[in-house]
Order: structure tokens, then sequence, then C-alpha cells
């Protein structure tokens, strides 16, 4: 009896460890399915027709995209963060303060000498006639475009600049991701876990600014032109409009693959020179319509800021007529606000394409 009873538990035994076995090699088997239709989908030589030098038609490789138009996507990426403001208020709390302690706000006396300035200008141009709303829009161009959004412009300040950009770019991804699985996700974990491809997304940024060279050289170019004179003689001068567009041309036409690679370096296991491989093909067809997202993006973001930030430069005007409040530095922290809520939104926008675009 206990040799029969002992040959029946290892026959149990021994039939479990086949299942097992059975159930993991077609597990295995799937993974390879799943992972030779991933390759097929983003192999070269299946979506790029650009393989030799000769010339490719436009049936070759047009490429239909439907997706939402661009103000769905725009409103689309405006649900998203305040149907989710639980997750992304606190990002925004956070980003907030690591940019005030490591990189710095505009400070009050500088602000103040804005306004001193504009106050000036506006008394000897138009004999003070200007109105507040006037005032603080100029207040507003001036700030932003003098760099007022930070307040050290050194090279520590920078790098800690781009990180911060990097820290609300991977976060906000690794949020979103999980949200549209239909997933319960804490901040915590989009702070901990949504970090892991920081050095493969800090490579791509590299590789972004690498793109931007001829954008770089055609600046220095301009201002050479203008100390020498050079754009004087209308020749000349058409001569460096058609240098400029080539410039434009080539680093928009390099920048908008990247940019998807900056989100598709995000998913686990990614390496950067293959996400940027991966980007490219997605993009190919599809770049003058993702450019004219981009400037609806553009569009959209200038009529936010001017929504929210008037009000606002508008009510610290009023509110410095008290002496208590003068050295509060009500704008700046505003200013800095508005820019870190800009990274979560543009952060999203791209996103939401990205996923339109794998639907595709």
């Amino acid at each position: 009896m206990a040799k029969t009873h002992s040959k029946e538990k290892n026959a149990k035994v021994a039939t479990k460890a086949s299942t097992k076995a059975g159930a993991k090699k077609k597990a295995e088997k799937k993974e390879k399915v799943k992972f030779s239709r991933l390759k097929k989908l983003f192999s070269r030589k299946s979506t790029s027709p650009h393989k030799t030098l000769r010339r490719s038609y436009r049936e070759d490789y047009r490429r239909e995209t439907k997706m939402p138009g661009m103000m769905h996507h725009i409103m689309a990426s405006f649900k998203m963060i305040f149907k989710n403001w639980k997750l992304f208020l606190p990002l925004l709390i956070i980003a907030v303060l690591i940019n005030v302690v490591f990189v710095g706000i505009m400070s009050e006396s500088n602000y103040a000498q804005f306004q001193d300035i504009l106050d000036e200008t506006s008394a000897s141009v138009t004999g003070g006639d200007i109105g507040n709303v006037a005032k603080a829009g100029l207040l507003l161009i001036s700030t932003i475009t003098t760099g007022g959004l930070s307040g050290d412009s050194s090279e520590a300040a920078m790098v800690f600049g781009v990180i911060v950009f990097l820290i609300i770019w991977l976060t906000t991804i690794f949020l979103l991701r999980h949200l549209m699985a239909g997933h319960k996700v804490k901040l915590r974990d989009g702070l901990y876990n949504g970090m892991s491809p920081l050095l493969s997304s800090f490579v791509v940024f590299v590789v972004i600014v690498l793109q931007c060279i001829p954008i770089f050289l055609l600046v220095i170019a301009y201002s050479a032109a203008v100390q020498t004179e050079f754009l004087s003689t209308p020749f000349y001068a058409l001569v460096f409009f058609i240098f400029a567009a080539l410039m434009i041309l080539l680093s928009g036409y390099l920048i908008s693959s990247s940019l998807m690679a900056f989100v598709a370096v995000s998913a686990p296991g990614m390496y950067p020179f293959r996400a940027i491989s991966v980007a490219s093909d997605l993009m190919m067809g599809r770049r003058v319509r993702f450019v004219l997202r981009i400037i609806a993006l553009a569009l959209a973001l200038v009529i936010v800021w001017v929504i929210v930030m008037l009000p606002l430069i508008l009510f610290d005007m009023w509110m410095k007529q008290f002496e208590w409040t003068v050295g509060i530095p009500f704008v700046p922290i505003c200013l800095t606000t508005m820019t870190c809520f800009t990274g979560i939104y543009v952060t999203t926008y791209f996103y939401l394409y990205y996923r339109w675009l794998l639907d595709n």
C-alpha cells in the first residue's frame, strides 16, 4: 500500500510538473509571437521605402492617419489633466518646489525694475496714457522674452532645469500610460518607477540638441550678417533667406521624429537609438501634419498664458498699492507655476498623439 501511494504521489507530481512546463512553453510561444509581430511592425524594411537612391513615389509611402482633429486634441489634453487632477496637482506642486529650490525664480526686484522701465517708456512715448491691460500684456511679453522665467541663468541652473523637465516628462508619461490602460496608479509610483528611463531619455534629448545645430548656425550667421550689413543688398538677402529656409527645414525634419522618440524611449526596455529608429518609421509620411499639430499647440498655449497671466498681473498691480505686499514675489511664482503646468500639458499632448499613431 505504501509503494502504491508513493507511486501515485510521484505520478501527480510529474503531471503537475508537465502541466507547468506546458503552460510555460505556451507563454513563451505567445511572447515570441508578440515579439515577432512588433519586430515586423517596427522593421525598417517593412515600413521604409527609402532603402536605395532610387526615387520613392508618394504612393509607396502614403500612410492614412485616422485621428481626432486639432481642437479635439487640444481639449482632450486639458480633459485628461483636469479629470485626474488628484494626480497632476501634487505633481505640479512638487515640480514648482523643485524648480524654486534648484533653478530659482525671478526676483521681485527685477520684476519691479521691469515695471519702472515700462512706466518710464509709456510716459515718454504715450504720455502715460497706456492702460493697465496693455501694461500687463507688455510686462508678460517682456518677462518671457528676456528670460525672466528663471532666477539664475548659470550653467548649473540650466542643467537642473533640464533635469526638472525630464522628471515632469517621464512622470507624466508613466501616469498617462497607466491611466489609459485602466490601472489605478499613484503619484508615488510615477516618481519612483517612471524615472527608470532617465538616462535613455537624456540621450534622446542630447540627440535633439544636436539636431538643432543647423538652427544654431543660422542664428550665428544672422547676427554676423546684421553686424556686417550683409542683408542690405537684395541679392544677398535672398541668398540668406534660402539658406535660412534650408536650415529650418533640415532641423524640423530631424526633430519631428525625435520628439516622438522622446515619448517612445519611455517604454520599458526601450533603448534610445532603437526608439529613434522606431519613431522615424512611425513619423514617415506624417511629418507635415505633426508640424501643424505643434503650431496648434503653440497657439493654444499662447491663449492660455494670456487668459491666466493677465488677470494675475493686474491683481498684482492692484495688490502692490499696499505697502506690506511690496516684497511678495507673486508674479514670479505664478510664472514658474505656469511653466511647470505647460510642461505637463505638452507631455500629455505629445503622448496622446503618440498613442493615436500606434492605433493607426
